[in-house]
């Protein structure tokens, strides 16, 4: 009963758009006045700063900071220039230039939301242009901007890995296949949607530029190699064990800065709004992170985290019925809460679950963001469709949604997949570590 109470107060909090950070740092507070029977209130600054002190986090400033840059560099117009030319002519022409520029600019910036504005603002001219079903083309973006925070370096694998003490590079590594499969998937679905009504592709989709305006193999290349080479520089020290999340980041960092210098981006006002846009997303994530690590202590020392897996490993079931419950409850909550905030939310509560059930916590760390990335284009509250709607010039919310749902039901199909094969997700780590 006071499990529920505090899940429904959290939600209420939550639903009404008070500080994330303020809400769970209330429910501890508020658990340990009615629970325990040691004022662990007194331990709250040792907590927060313990949790504090961890070198993991300056993974995540220094994460963003480097998307930051890419963001104001132009460097994922000239990728999606290169793209547009190179699957032009497939049944679905833009839309796989959306959904590739959409992936290649999620393996620099980390974050979904960053990667579906950027895509949107440069894109959507061209799809109004050439005569795309606005619907499709702009849910193809949004999905696509889901793939900001499945391929590393994805700041929502680092809170995972922080929350649960799990592997960060084995986290990363394990998001790869998933999320080529997913691109795969998504680009298969635009190609059958406009073979079975051409209309959706446009009218033009099929005139591919005139050899004039056609770039050349070298300088399409030459327009990828940015991305294409930090990607490198981030990835092969991290997998090879040679960096760790944080040294990583740094790296990235390095080469930003040297790709915004070589492409005479670097000027006094893109640092100091590449700086700005990192300080404040890092407070809001790194307060939220401290509440919900003295919330977990509350959970543990009080004894409700235990009573809860007592309760599960009481009941006469399957593991794989308790995991659909789980997966179904974050679908219902993702229509109605903001994705990180769902994260915090749930996982105090879920992980010891998922870990009595003896379930892989990569295998489920992965699950957990292809549920978290649902939710990112499911309405009402869904933060892609926003972020889409508004690179618009015209039209309504609902449309990008309606866009959107095949992709979302592209997601569902991953998640099935990753169920019936956990090895999609848990080859790669143990191929590399």
């Amino acid at each position: 009963m006071t499990l529920l109470i505090l899940i429904l107060a959290l939600v209420v909090g939550l639903v009404v758009g008070l500080p994330v950070a303020a809400v769970l740092l209330s429910a501890g507070l508020g658990l340990d006045l009615a629970l325990s029977a040691f004022p662990l209130h007194l331990a709250l600054g040792e907590v927060l700063w313990s949790a504090a002190d961890s070198s993991l986090l300056l993974a995540i400033p220094l994460f963003i900071l480097m998307g930051e840059l890419l963001l104001r560099s132009g460097s994922a117009a000239r990728a999606y220039e290169a793209l547009q030319t190179s699957v032009g002519r497939l049944p679905g022409g833009l839309l796989h230039a959306n959904i590739g520029t959409a992936a290649l600019f999620a393996t620099v910036s980390g974050s979904s939301l960053a990667t579906a504005g950027t895509v949107g603002r440069v894109a959507m001219p061209q799809g109004q242009r050439l005569g795309y079903d606005p619907r499709l083309f702009a849910g193809s973006i949004a999905a696509g901007g889901t793939l900001g925070i499945l391929v590393p370096p994805s700041i929502n694998l680092i809170i995972y890995g922080f929350l649960t003490q799990t592997s960060i590079p084995r986290l990363f590594a394990a998001a790869i296949v998933p999320a080529l499969l997913m691109v795969m998937l998504f680009m298969l679905v635009s190609a059958l949607l406009c073979l079975r009504y051409p209309q959706l592709g446009g009218p033009q989709h099929r005139r591919p530029p005139a050899p004039s305006q056609a770039p050349e193999p070298g300088s399409r290349l030459q327009a990828l190699a940015p991305m294409l080479l930090l990607m490198l520089l981030v990835g092969v020290p991290l997998y090879t064990g040679f960096a760790t999340p944080s040294e990583s980041a740094a790296l990235g960092v390095t080469g930003a800065l040297m790709i915004c210098s070589w492409q005479r981006r670097l000027d006094w006002p893109a640092l100091r709004a590449a700086l700005d846009g990192t300080l404040r997303l890092t407070g809001l994530i790194v307060l939220i992170l401290l509440a919900a690590r003295f919330l977990n202590f509350v959970l543990a020392t009080s004894g409700l985290g235990g009573d809860l897996q007592q309760f599960f490993d009481g009941l006469d079931t399957r593991p794989l019925v308790i995991l659909l419950i789980i997966i179904a409850a974050h679908i219902l909550l993702g229509l109605f809460i903001e994705t990180l905030s769902m994260m915090i939310l749930s996982l105090p509560v879920v992980a010891p679950i998922i870990l009595g059930l003896g379930l892989d916590p990569v295998w489920f760390g992965v699950l957990f963001i292809l549920l978290v990335e649902l939710a990112l284009i499911t309405p009402p509250v869904g933060l892609n469709l926003f972020v889409v709607h508004a690179a618009r010039e015209h039209g309504q919310l609902g449309e990008v949604a309606i866009g959107a749902a095949p992709y979302a039901l592209a997601m569902l199909v991953i998640i099935v997949l990753l169920i019936a094969f956990p090895s999609l997700a848990l080859f790669l780590p143990e191929l590399l570590h």
